[in-house]
C-alpha cells in the first residue's frame, strides 16, 4: 500500500557525502541557496516563525534540524527488495553498508542516565507496590470481557474481543513464548480436540490453530488500514510534493557542486602556496636540527679522549665539568640514540676513578706539602694545584678530605721530632750511637745546654710547620667561602628574576599557545621575528633553576641546542688570597649548611695541629724527665727553659688563634715540681743557717746594699752581678733601708735575698704564682717560729753552744724582724700585680704573717722589759734608806741601765730605745714605790726622805745622762704615795 509511493528515486550524486554529511569547513562568504519548503508542515523545524523557511548552510550549518536526519521512515518501512521484513531495514536508498556508518551524538540533546529517573521511581515505587497488592481486589478480567459482550453488537462484539485478546497477549511487555502461560494462550492445543484419531486431531487441531492466527492478522491489518486512514490527507500530501521535492534536490546538489569548485581554487590559489612555504621552513629548520644534532654527537663522541687529557694534566675540574655536560646533553639533547646507549654508565665509571685519583692526589700533595724542607719560607705548595683539587673535592661532595691532611700532620709532627733528635745526636761526638741504639737513651745522654738548644729546635720547626698548615688551610678555606658566597648570589639573582616574572609573562603566554595550538614557533613567525623572542626565551631558562632544557623535538634556534645544554653550568671568576683565579660552577649542590660546617672543620683542623705539636712536645718533655732530669734543674735553667715553653705556646696561640692545655699543663706539673724543689731547697738552706746564727751583728756586703738598693727603685728583682773591680768596697756595719740603719744578722741577709729570688721566679714563670705565694708564707712563717724558738726560747744554747741570750741577741733579733716586716708590703704589692682578681683572698696570709712578725716584736720588747723588771726587784728588795748617798743598790742600778743602753743603742731606732727605757723606767718606779711604802718613808721632807731624793736624783742624772736619753720625761714623783 505505501509502497506504490517509493518507486521514484531520490537523484543520487557522485560523491554520497556531498549530500548527507555537514561541511565542516564551510565558511559564510557563499551566497545561502534558495530554501526549500517544509516537507511536513505540522511538524515544526526549527523556531515558530520560520516553519516554513528552509535551512540555510551558512546560518543553520551548526544547528540540528529534522533534515540531519538520515532515515526516511515510509521508504524504510516500504522496501518492496526486501522478500521479507528483516531488522537491518535502514538499506534502500543508502546501501548496504548504511547501518556501519557511526552517528554522532548531538551535541543540543543532553546526555540522560539513570540519576534523571531517580526522582520518578523515587514516586513511582511506591503506587507499584500499592497496585501488586491490588491485583488481586479488583474485578477479573473475563468479567471486564463479558461486559464488553454486553454492549457491543454480535458482529463487532466478536472482533472487539479478539483485538482485546490482541492486546492482553502480544502486546505484553514481557511478551515470551517461554513462558509456559504465554504459550499455552498463544497455542491453545487443549482447544482443538477431536473425537476422531490421533491424526485427524492433529491436522483439525492445526487447521484450526492456523485459522485463528490468520484471523487475528486481518484485525492487525484493519486496525493499520483505519489508523492509515485516520492520517489519509497528510500522507496524500507528502506524495503530492514528492516532486516538487527532487526538483529542489537537484538545485541544492548543483548549489553545493559549485560551492566545492569555488573552495578548490581558492585553496590552490590562496592556501597551496603558503602551506608549502611553511613546510620548507618546516623541512629547513628540521635540517638545521638534524645536522646540529650531528655535530653535537660528534662533539659528545670526544668526550672520553678529552677527559683522558684533562685527567693528564690534571684538570680534574675541568675534567668533571665535562662529564657533568656530557651528561646533562645525554639526558636531555641526545636521548634515545642508540650509538651512546653505554656512554652515560662509562662516564659514570670514569667520574668514580676521577673520585679516585683526586683523593689520591690530595693525600700525595699533603704529604708533599708538610714534609718539605722546614726553612723560613712559608709559601703555599703549587697552590693552583690545591685549588683545583679542593674545587674537584667540592664538587664530588668528598667534604671529608680535611681527615687526610689531618692524618697526615700527625705521621709529620712525629718525623720533626725525630729528624731534630738525629741530627742533633750526631753532633755529639761523647754520644756513641753504635752502643745507644734507641733515640730517647741517645737523647737523655745529653746535658742540658745541648737538651735545651734541641728543644729550641724543634719549637722552631714546629712554628713553621704550624705557619705551612695555617697557610694552605686559609687557602682550602676561602676556596669554601667563595662557593658559599657564590651559593648567595645565585640566590639572589633568583630572587630578582621571581619579581620580574611578571614583566615577561606576555611573551611566555604567547608562546604556550602558539605550542598549544601544534604550531611550531617558526611556523607562525618568519625568521627575524623569531631571532628575538628565542633569544628571549632561552635566556629565562638558562637563568631559571626550574626551567625545563630545550627540546629536541622543537624547532628552536640553530645554536641553541650545545648551549641551552651547557647554559646551567654558569660560572663567575674568583680570586684566592694567594692571587689564583678560579672559575665557580652553579653545578655545585652545597648546602650553606655544609659549607658552614666543612669551614669551622678546617679550622678546627687548625687547632688540632696546634694540640698535635703540643702533644708531641709534652711526649719529648716527658721521655727526658723520666731520670728526673727536669727536676734537677737550678732556677736560671728552669726558668730559661720556662720562657721557652711560654714562648712557643704564645708563638702557637697567636699563629692558630686558641690556647692548647696540653704543653701548658706540662709545663704546670713541671713548675709545680720545681716549686716544691725550690721551696724545699731554699727552707733547708734558711733551716741550716739559723741553727748556726750565733746571733752577732754582721757585717753587710756591698752586693746585699745593692741589693737592698734595687727594691727601694721598685724592682724586685736579683740585680746582675757587676765586674770584679767593683766587688772591692768594704761591707757596712749596718745595712741602710730607705735612710733607717738596720742591723742585721747573716741569716736575715739572706733570706732577703732567698725572698726576692721567690719574687723573681713569679715574674718568670707566671703559671707558679699562687704556688710561690703560698711557699713564700710558709718560708716567712717559718723563720719567724724558728727565730722565735732560738732566741726567746733560748734554743740557741743547745744548737750553737752560746752560754745565754743577752739584751743585745735580743734586739738584734727584733731589729732583723722589723726589717722582714718592712719588706712585707713591698712583697705583697709584688704579689697583688700578678694575681687574678679571684686570687685576691690568697693576700691574707701576709696580713696574717704581719700580725705574727708584729707579735714577736712585742714579745722581745717584753722580755727585755722583764730582764730589767726582775733585776729592779731583785735589787730594790734590799735597798735601805741610810747613807752614804749614793746608795750602792742605786750604783748599781745606774750601772745596769748604762749596759742595757749601750747594747741596744746601736741597734735600735732612738725612738723604739726611748719607749723600752720609758716601760723600764715605768718598771723601776714601780718596785720603788713598793719597797719605800714597805720601809714607811714618806715625802714628808725628813731625813729619810732626803736620803732617797738624793738616791732618785742620782739615778735621774745617770739615766739622762744615756745618749739619746737626754730629754726623757722620767715623771720621778710617782714614787712617792699620795696622802688622803
Amino acid at each position: 500500500m505505501a509502497s506504490s509511493h517509493s518507486s521514484s528515486p531520490v537523484p543520487q550524486s557522485n560523491s554520497s557525502d556531498a549530500f548527507f554529511k555537514k561541511e565542516m569547513d564551510a565558511t559564510k562568504r557563499f551566497r545561502p541557496v534558495q530554501s526549500l519548503p517544509d516537507v511536513c508542515p505540522k511538524e515544526p523545524t526549527g523556531d515558530a516563525s520560520n516553519l516554513c523557511d528552509s535551512p540555510s548552510l551558512v546560518v543553520d550549518q551548526h544547528r540540528w534540524t529534522i533534515y540531519h536526519s538520515k532515515v526516511n521512515l515510509p521508504a524504510a518501512l516500504n522496501d518492496p527488495r526486501l522478500a521479507k521484513r528483516e531488522s537491518d531495514f535502514f538499506t534502500k536508498t543508502w546501501g548496504v553498508d548504511f547501518v556501519d556508518t557511526e552517528v554522532t551524538p548531538s551535541f543540543y540533546l543532553p546526555q540522560i542516565t539513570k540519576e534523571h529517573f531517580a526522582l520518578y521511581q523515587q514516586e513511582i515505587t511506591p503506587r507499584e507496590k500499592v497496585h501488586e497488592r491490588s491485583k488481586n481486589i479488583y474485578t477479573p478480567k473475563d468479567t471486564f470481557d463479558r461486559a464488553l459482550l454486553h454492549t457491543h453488537g454480535r458482529g463487532e462484539r466478536g472482533a472487539f474481543i479478539s483485538f482485546v485478546f490482541l492486546f492482553q497477549i502480544f502486546m505484553k511487555p514481557d511478551f515470551a513464548l517461554e513462558d509456559s502461560l504465554t504459550f499455552n494462550a498463544v497455542l491453545p492445543w487443549s482447544h482443538f480436540s477431536t473425537a476422531g484419531g490421533k491424526g485427524n486431531r492433529d491436522a483439525a487441531s492445526s487447521k484450526l490453530l492456523q485459522e485463528k492466527l490468520s484471523h487475528y492478522l486481518d484485525i492487525v491489518e484493519v486496525n493499520i488500514a483505519h489508523q492509515i486512514s485516520l492520517r489519509s490527507e497528510a500522507f496524500f500530501h507528502a506524495m503530492t510534493s514528492q516532486h516538487e521535492l527532487q526538483d529542489y534536490l537537484r538545485k541544492t546538489s548543483q548549489a553545493v557542486k559549485l560551492l566545492r569548485e569555488k573552495i578548490s581554487k581558492i585553496d590552490q590559489v590562496m592556501c597551496e602556496g603558503s602551506l608549502r612555504v611553511l613546510r620548507l621552513s618546516l623541512t629547513r629548520n628540521n635540517c638545521l636540527k638534524a645536522y646540529n644534532k650531528l655535530k653535537l654527537m660528534a662533539t659528545v663522541h670526544q668526550t672520553q679522549p678529552t677527559v683522558q687529557l684533562l685527567l693528564s694534566t690534571s684538570e680534574f675540574v675541568g675534567a668533571l665539568d665535562l662529564i657533568a655536560t656530557t651528561q646533562e646533553v645525554l639526558q636531555q639533547e641526545l636521548q634515545g640514540i642508540h650509538s651512546f646507549r653505554h656512554l652515560g654508565s662509562q662516564l659514570c665509571e670514569l667520574e668514580k676513578l676521577i673520585d679516585k685519583m683526586m683523593i689520591a692526589e690530595f693525600s700525595t700533595y699533603a704529604r708533599n706539602d708538610l714534609n718539605r724542607p722546614l726553612e723560613d719560607d712559608c709559601q703555599i705548595l703549587e697552590e693552583e694545584r690545591l685549588v683545583s683539587l679542593v674545587f674537584g673535592l667540592l664538587k664530588q661532595r668528598k667534604l671529608n678530605f680535611y681527615e687526610m691532611y689531618g692524618d697526615e700532620m700527625i705521621i709529620t709532627a712525629k718525623n720533626i721530632i725525630k729528624q731534630c733528635v738525629v741530627n742533633t745526636v750526631s753532633q755529639i761526638e761523647e754520644i756513641d750511637t753504635e752502643v745507644v741504639v734507641k733515640l730517647a737513651d741517645q737523647m737523655r745522654m745529653m746535658n742540658f745546654p745541648q737538651w735545651f738548644d734541641l728543644l729550641k729546635n724543634i719549637f722552631s720547626k714546629f712554628t713553621i710547620f704550624l705557619k705551612r698548615i695555617k697557610a694552605t688551610l686559609n687557602t682550602i678555606r676561602s676556596v669554601v667561602f667563595l662557593v658559599l658566597d657564590k651559593n648567595q648570589k645565585t640566590r639572589d639573582l633568583e630572587d630578582t628574576l621571581q619579581k620580574n616574572s611578571a614583566k615577561d609573562s606576555t611573551v611566555d603566554t604567547e608562546v604556550a599557545y602558539l605550542t598549544h595550538e601544534g604550531m611550531f614557533i617558526s611556523d607562525a613567525f618568519g625568521e627575524g621575528d623569531l631571532l628575538p623572542v628565542a633569544a628571549d626565551t632561552t635566556s629565562q631558562r638558562n637563568t631559571s633553576p626550574n626551567s625545563e632544557p630545550c627540546s629536541s623535538d622543537s624547532v628552536s634556534e640553530p645554536d641553541c641546542t650545545t648551549d641551552s645544554s651547557s647554559s646551567k653550568e654558569q660560572t663567575s671568576s674568583s680570586v684566592t688570597p694567594g692571587g689564583v683565579e678560579m672559575m665557580i660552577s652553579d653545578d655545585m649542590k652545597l648546602t650553606d649548611l655544609e659549607l658552614v660546617r666543612l669551614a669551622n672543620n678546617i679550622q678546627e683542623l687548625l687547632y688540632n695541629a696546634s694540640d698535635i705539636c703540643h702533644d708531641r712536645s709534652v711526649k719529648f718533655l716527658m721521655a727526658r724527665a723520666k731520670d728526673g732530669f727536669l727536676e734537677k734543674l737550678n732556677s736560671n735553667e728552669f726558668v730559661a727553659l720556662s720562657r721557652l715553653m711560654e714562648g712557643f705556646i704564645l708563638d702557637t696561640e697567636q699563629i692558630c688563634g686558641r690556647k692548647s692545655t696540653s704543653l701548658r699543663g706540662a709545663l704546670q706539673s713541671q713548675a709545680n715540681r720545681f716549686v716544691n724543689r725550690f721551696h724545699e731547697e731554699r727552707k733547708t738552706k734558711l733551716s741550716l743557717l739559723l741553727d748556726n746564727e750565733r746571733w752577732k751583728q754582721a757585717e753587710v756586703p756591698a752586693e746585699f746594699q745593692d741589693l737592698v738598693d734595687s727594691v727601694s727603685d721598685g724592682r724586685i728583682s736579683l740585680p746582675e752581678k757587676k765586674p770584679a773591680a767593683t766587688e772591692e768596697r768594704k761591707p757596712a756595719e749596718f745595712l741602710i733601708v730607705e735612710g733607717q740603719k738596720y742591723a742585721t744578722v747573716g741569716t736575715v741577709l739572706l733570706l732577703i735575698r732567698i725572698i726576692l729570688e721567690y719574687c723573681q721566679c713569679v715574674d718568670n714563670i707566671p703559671s707558679i704564682t699562687t704556688d710561690m705565694l703560698t711557699r713564700l708564707s710558709d718560708l716567712l712563717k717559718y723563720f719567724n717560729s724558728r727565730s722565735c724558738q732560738l732566741v726567746l726560747g733560748a734554743g740557741a744554747l743547745q744548737v750553737v753552744g752560746l752560754k745565754t741570750i743577752t739584751t743585745k741577741n735580743l734586739a738584734l733579733s727584733s731589729r732583723c724582724l722589723q726589717l722582714i716586716v718592712h719588706y712585707i708590703p713591698i712583697i705583697r704589692a709584688h704579689f697583688e700585680a700578678r694575681l687574678q682578681p679571684k686570687q685576691f683572698s690568697m693576700l691574707r696570709h701576709f696580713d696574717h704573717i704581719t700580725k705574727d712578725y708584729h707579735d714577736h716584736i712585742a714579745e722581745i720588747s717584753a722580755k727585755l722589759v722583764a730582764i730589767m723588771d726582775s733585776l729592779f726587784d731583785k735589787l730594790l728588795s734590799k735597798y735601805e734608806v741610810k747613807a752614804p748617798v749614793p746608795s750602792a743598790c742605786f750604783r748599781n742600778i745606774c750601772k745596769q741601765m748604762a749596759k742595757m743602753h749601750e747594747a741596744i743603742y746601736d741597734l735600735l731606732p732612738e725612738e723604739q730605745t726611748q719607749m723600752l727605757f720609758l716601760r723600764i723606767n715605768a718598771s723601776y718606779k714601780l718596785h720603788l714605790k713598793r719597797q719605800l711604802a714597805h720601809l714607811n718613808v714618806v715625802n714628808d721632807g725628813g731625813p729619810l726622805n732626803g736620803l732617797v731624793t738624793s738616791d732618785v736624783a742620782f739615778y735621774t742624772g745617770n739615766l739622762q745622762a744615756l745618749k739619746g736619753l737626754n730629754n726623757l720625761d722620767l715623771n720621778m714623783a710617782e714614787i712617792w704615795e699620795q696622802k688622803r
